[in-house]
C-alpha cells in the first residue's frame, strides 16, 4: 500500500515538475521518500529532487540528494551529471569535473559531456593560474608593507591591495593559507596607525560570511587583543575593528544571509562560546579605565545591535539574560559616570545616552515579570548600595545612575524613585555647594516631576532650594533645569518663552507693496529688532543646546495630561522644530533624548503642533541612525508622522524631509518597510517621482530604491497594466547623478529578483539599451556599479537576452571595464564587470584567451 502511493506521489511531483511549481515537486518527493524502501525508487525520487534544487538554486541540497542516488546506483548517470552541475555552482570544481569524466566514460559520444570537461577543464587552469598569481601578489604586498624602506606611496598601495584581496574570497583563502595570519599579526605589532588600519581592514574582509575562517581568526588574534585595539583614541582604528568584531558575531551567528560559492566550512563547534566570550569582553570593556570614550561607545553599539532579540517572535533570549546576570551593574556604572568627578571613566558625549538605550534593550527584550523583577533588584541593589553618608561622590553617582534609568525603561526608573532616600537625596544634593552635585541632581529631578505625585514632593520639599540655586548660579545648564523643576503651572510659560528666544512662532510674509503703501499713508510699519536676525537666532540656539535644553524639554514632554496641555505641547513642538534646523546640532538632540521626546508631540496635541513636531522627526530621522535616535519599538511609531508629512497639502520643504526620513527608515528593515506600506505611503512616494521638482523627484525615487527590497512592493512592478518600471528605467536616463543612482539601484536590485522584470525592462522603452550602456559608462562610481549588475541579471535571465546585449556596444564596454587595473575603489566595478564576461563565456558567446 505504501509502495503504491510513493509511485503516486512521485508522479505528482512530475507533475509539479513539468508545471514549473519545484516546491510542490519537492515536497511531493519528500513525502514519497517516507514511504518507500524500494532501491530503485529512492535513486529516482532523489535524482529528481537534486532536479528541483538545482532550479532553485539550492546547489548544495541538490548535491547532496544526487549523492544520495549515487550511493544507490555508482552508474546513475544522471545522478552524475546533477551533482556535477550543483558542485560547479558551489565552486567545487575539482570535484564538478571528477564527475562529468565519470559521465563521459559511461557516454563517450555525448558532446554535452565533452563540452562541460573542457569548460571545467579550463576554469580549473584559469582558477590555479589566479591562485598561484595570488600567492606571490600577496607575499610581495606583505614584503613592501614590512619594509621600512619602501615608499610611502607603494605601501599605501600595498595595503589598499591587500584589503582588496582580503574581501575576495579566493584572495582571503590564500592569505590565510600562506602564512598570512602571522604576517597580519606582524602589521598589527608595528602600532603604526596606517598599518594598523590595513591589517584590521583586511581581517574585517576575511571574517566576512565565513564561519570557520572567522573563528580561526578570532583564536589568532585572541579577543583580549581585539579590545585592547578598539580601546585606542584613534577614531578610525577604533571603528574598524568594531566592524572586524561584528563580521565574526554575524560569521558564528549566522546573521550574514549573503551567498558565498565556494566555500567549504570546516566544523566549527560552539560558536555559542565564542559570542559568549566576545560579550564578556565587551562587558569588561565598559568599566575599564584603559578603554578610550570612542572604544567604550563601539562596546555599546556591539551590546546594543547583538544581545537584544531583533524580533520579539523569537523565544530564545538567552543573550540577554546573560548580560543582565554578569554585565547589568556594568552598564549601570556607565549610566551613573559623572563627567566632572576625577574617578570619571573617558566619556564621550554619546556615552551615557548609548547605555540608557542599552538598558532600555534589555528590559524590553525580557518574556515575563520574574526577569523583569530580576532585573529591577539587581537595579535597586546596585543604587542603595551607593548610599554613604561619608561619601558624596557614590551619593551623586547613585542618582545620576537614577537619571539614566528614567532616560531608558521610564516605568522600571519610576519603581525606582519609590525607594527610600533617592527623592530625599536628590532634594538634598540641590543643597550642595559643588556645581556637579547641583547639575545631577537637578537633571535626575526633571526626570523624577514629569509624574504628579513626584512633582508634589519636589514642589513640597524642594521649590526653595530651586530658586535659591537658580538666583546664586552662573551654570546656565543648571539654570535652565531648575526653571522647569521648580513649578508645575510654569510649563506654558518656559515653553513660550523658549519659542521666542529661537523665534519658532509664525511669522507673517511681509508684502513690500504694502510696506511702501503704509509709509506713504504715513502708517506705523513694525520693523524686524535687530537681535530676531537669523545670526542671533542662531546663537541663541547655540546657546540653549549647550545648556542642555534638549533635556528639559524631554522632561517637559513626559509630564502628567493634568501639567501638559495641547498648546503647551504645540508650543514644545515649535521650539523642537527650531532647535532642528542646523544638520550639526541633530546628533546633540539625539544625544539628549530629543528624538523619542518628539514621538508623542507628532502624535497628540493641535493639528498646527503635530505637524511642527513630525516636521523636526522627519530632519532627524533622515540623517540619524534610528536604532540610536529612536530606540526599540519607538521606531515604528515614527512612519505614520512622516507619511502624513507627503500630503499634497503640507509644504515642498516638508514632502522633501519626509521622504529622506523614510528613505533612511526603509533602509534598516523590512518590518519598516512593511510600516511603511501599511501606512499607505507607496502612492505617494510614486507621486513625487514624477515630480518636477528635482531634489522631491530624487528623494522619492531613493526612498523606492529601498523600498524595492520588499516582495509586496515588487508585486506592483509585476503587475500588468502599469508604467512603474519604465518610470525607473526612464529615471535612470536622467541627467541628475543622484536621480540615476538610485534608479539604478531600484532596477539592480528589481531585475535580481525576478527574471521577468528582465525581460519587462527591453519592453517598457525602445532606450533601455542606450541607457543601460550610459549606465555601464558613468564616472560615478556607484552608479556604474548598479549599471554592470543591471547588465548582470539580463545576461543571467535568458541566453536570448544575454545574446542581445553580446552582440551590441555592450561587450566591449564590459571587456574593457574588466580589463582595468586592480583599485580598491573599482574593486566592485571591476568584478562585476568580469562576472559578466564569465557568464558570456558560460553561454559559449566568448572565448577565454589562453
Amino acid at each position: 500500500m505504501a509502495e503504491a502511493e510513493a509511485v503516486q506521489l512521485k508522479e505528482e511531483g512530475n507533475r509539479h515538475f513539468q508545471l514549473q511549481d519545484y516546491k510542490a515537486a519537492v515536497k511531493s518527493y519528500s513525502q514519497a521518500l517516507k514511504l518507500t524502501k524500494d532501491k530503485a525508487l529512492l535513486a529516482t525520487l532523489y535524482r529528481n529532487r537534486a532536479a528541483c534544487g538545482l532550479k532553485t538554486e539550492s546547489y548544495a541540497q541538490a548535491a547532496s540528494d544526487a549523492s544520495r542516488a549515487i550511493d544507490i546506483n555508482s552508474s546513475d548517470i544522471k545522478a552524475l551529471y546533477r551533482r556535477c552541475q550543483a558542485l560547479e555552482h558551489l565552486g567545487k570544481l575539482d570535484q564538478a569535473f571528477k564527475d562529468v569524466q565519470r559521465c563521459a566514460t559511461l557516454e563517450p559520444k555525448n558532446q554535452n559531456f565533452q563540452e562541460v570537461l573542457r569548460r571545467l577543464n579550463i576554469s580549473i587552469q584559469e582558477k590555479l593560474r589566479v591562485q598561484f598569481s595570488t600567492d606571490s601578489r600577496v607575499q610581495q604586498m606583505f614584503e613592501i608593507l614590512l619594509d621600512e624602506g619602501s615608499e610611502a606611496e607603494k605601501r599605501e598601495k600595498a595595503a589598499n591591495n591587500l584589503i582588496v584581496l582580503g574581501r575576495e574570497e579566493a584572495g582571503a583563502e590564500r592569505i590565510f593559507q600562506n602564512n598570512g595570519m602571522a604576517l597580519l599579526l606582524q602589521l598589527l605589532d608595528t602600532k603604526k596607525p596606517e598599518l594598523v588600519l590595513a591589517a584590521v581592514r583586511t581581517l574585517s574582509g576575511m571574517c566576512t560570511g565565513h564561519r570557520s575562517r572567522a573563528t580561526a581568526i578570532l583564536h589568532a588574534v585572541r579577543i583580549d587583543r581585539i579590545c585592547s585595539l578598539m580601546a585606542v583614541e584613534n577614531e578610525e582604528i577604533s571603528l574598524a575593528v568594531c566592524n572586524v568584531l561584528q563580521a565574526i558575531i554575524d560569521s558564528l551567528s549566522g546573521e550574514d544571509k549573503r551567498e558565498h560559492p565556494g566555500k567549504e566550512e570546516a566544523l566549527v563547534l560552539d560558536t555559542k562560546k565564542d559570542l559568549k566570550l566576545i560579550t564578556g569582553h565587551l562587558l569588561d570593556m565598559l568599566v575599564s579605565k584603559k578603554v578610550s570614550g570612542q572604544g567604550r561607545d563601539q562596546a555599546l553599539n556591539l551590546l546594543n545591535k547583538n544581545v537584544p532579540r531583533k524580533d520579539l517572535a523569537i523565544h530564545d533570549n538567552s543573550r540577554t539574560i546573560y548580560v543582565v546576570d554578569n554585565g547589568l551593574r556594568k552598564i549601570l556604572k556607565v549610566v551613573g559616570q559623572v563627567p566632572d568627578l576625577p574617578s570619571c571613566l573617558p566619556l564621550t558625549d554619546n556615552t551615557r545616552m548609548l547605555a540608557s538605550i542599552l538598558i532600555n534593550k534589555l528590559y524590553d527584550d525580557l518574556r515575563c515579570d520574574p526577569e523583569r523583577d530580576h532585573f529591577r533588584k539587581i537595579c535597586e541593589e546596585y543604587i542603595t548600595g551607593k548610599f554613604d553618608p561619608q561619601d558624596m561622590d557614590k551619593n551623586v553617582s547613585a542618582i545620576q545612575t537614577v537619571s539614566g534609568i528614567l532616560q531608558g525603561p521610564f516605568d522600571l526608573g519610576n519603581k525606582l524613585l519609590g525607594l527610600k532616600g533617592v527623592m530625599e537625596m536628590m532634594v538634598a544634593l540641590c543643597g550642595s555647594e559643588r556645581e556637579q552635585d547641583q547639575l545631577v541632581a537637578v537633571e535626575a529631578l526633571i526626570h523624577a516631576s514629569t509624574k504628579l505625585s513626584r512633582a508634589s514632593f519636589i514642589i513640597t520639599n524642594g521649590v526653595s532650594l530651586l530658586k535659591e540655586i537658580y538666583k546664586t548660579t552662573k551654570n546656565e545648564k543648571i539654570k535652565i533645569r531648575t526653571l522647569v523643576t521648580s513649578d508645575k503651572t510654569i510649563l506654558y510659560s518656559v515653553a513660550t518663552t523658549l519659542v521666542n528666544c529661537t523665534n519658532s512662532y509664525d511669522v507673517q510674509e511681509v508684502i513690500p507693496e504694502l510696506v511702501q503703501l503704509a509709509k506713504f499713508s504715513k502708517q506705523h510699519v513694525p520693523e524686524e529688532h535687530p537681535k530676531d536676525k537669523k545670526d542671533f537666532v542662531d546663537m541663541r540656539v547655540k546657546r540653549l543646546l549647550k545648556a542642555g535644553v534638549i533635556s528639559a524639554l524631554a522632561c517637559m514632554v513626559k509630564a502628567d495630561s493634568a501639567i501638559l496641555t495641547n498648546q503647551t505641547k504645540e508650543l514644545l513642538a515649535r521650539v523642537f522644530l527650531a532647535l532642528c534646523d542646523n544638520p550639526k546640532d541633530r546628533g546633540t538632540i539625539v544625544a539628549q533624548g530629543g528624538g523619542k521626546a518628539l514621538i508623542p508631540l507628532a502624535l497628540e496635541g493641535t493639528e498646527v503642533g503635530k505637524v511642527k513636531a513630525a516636521h523636526a522627526l522627519a530632519k532627524i530621522a533622515a540623517i540619524s541612525n534610528p536604532d540610536i535616535a529612536f530606540p526599540g519599538e519607538r521606531v515604528y511609531e515614527v512612519v505614520r508622522p512622516l507619511v502624513r508629512l507627503l500630503d499634497t497639502e503640507r509644504d515642498g520643504l516638508q514632502n522633501y524631509e519626509a521622504l529622506l526620513g523614510l528613505t533612511n527608515l526603509s533602509g534598516r528593515s523590512d518590518k519598516l518597510r512593511q510600516k511603511i506600506i501599511k501606512e499607505k505611503a507607496l502612492p505617494d512616494i510614486e507621486n513625487y517621482m514624477f515630480e518636477n521638482h528635482d531634489q522631491l523627484r530624487q528623494a522619492a525615487t531613493e526612498c523606492m530604491c529601498n523600498m524595492v527590497t520588499n516582495k509586496e512592493v515588487q508585486e506592483r512592478f509585476l503587475a500588468d497594466g502599469n508604467d512603474r518600471l519604465k518610470l525607473v528605467v526612464l529615471l535612470c536616463g536622467e541627467d541628475d547623478d543622484k536621480v540615476q543612482n538610485a534608479a539604478a539601484g531600484a532596477l539592480a536590485m528589481l531585475t535580481a529578483a525576478h527574471k521577468k522584470l528582465c525581460f519587462k525592462m527591453t519592453q517598457v522603452t525602445t532606450q533601455w539599451l542606450e541607457i543601460l550602456q550610459r549606465l555601464c559608462l558613468h564616472d560615478r562610481l556607484s552608479v556604474q556599479h548598479r549599471g554592470l549588475v543591471i547588465a548582470y541579471n539580463l545576461l543571467s535571465a535568458d541566453p536570448e537576452l544575454a545574446k542581445k546585449l553580446v552582440e551590441s556596444e555592450m561587450l566591449e564596454i564590459l571587456t574593457i571595464v574588466g580589463k582595468m587595473e586592480p583599485d580598491e575603489k573599482k574593486e566592485a566595478v571591476i568584478q562585476t564587470a568580469r562576472e559578466c564576461l564569465i557568464k558570456c563565456m558560460d553561454y559559449g558567446f566568448i572565448k577565454p584567451v589562453s
